[in-house]
């Protein structure tokens, strides 16, 4: 497994995530480090870890609604593989 740096542009759900706790995806150009086979899988594996986190804070139909609605608004910029 490869260690993939992504940047993130989560510039348009930042402010739809006030009341959670977002740790290392609190910026509008986060960058993530996502330990991965593929930088396919880094790209899941990184949204997957997003999700996972904002419900484990509140797991209701609201939260799993925003969620669905912001995961269109969130863009990978730039996958690299760090050497």
């Amino acid at each position: 497994m490869k260690i993939y740096k992504l940047k993130l542009d989560m510039s348009l759900v930042i402010s739809r995530f006030k009341k959670f706790k977002l740790y290392n995806y609190n910026l509008a150009y986060p960058i993530i480090f996502i330990d991965a086979d593929n930088p396919d899988e880094a790209c899941y594996k990184c949204l997957h870890q997003f999700c996972s986190m904002i419900l484990k804070q509140d797991d209701s139909k609201e939260t799993a609604s925003l969620l669905k609605d912001a995961l269109f608004d969130i863009r990978v910029l730039k996958v690299t593989d760090p050497k």
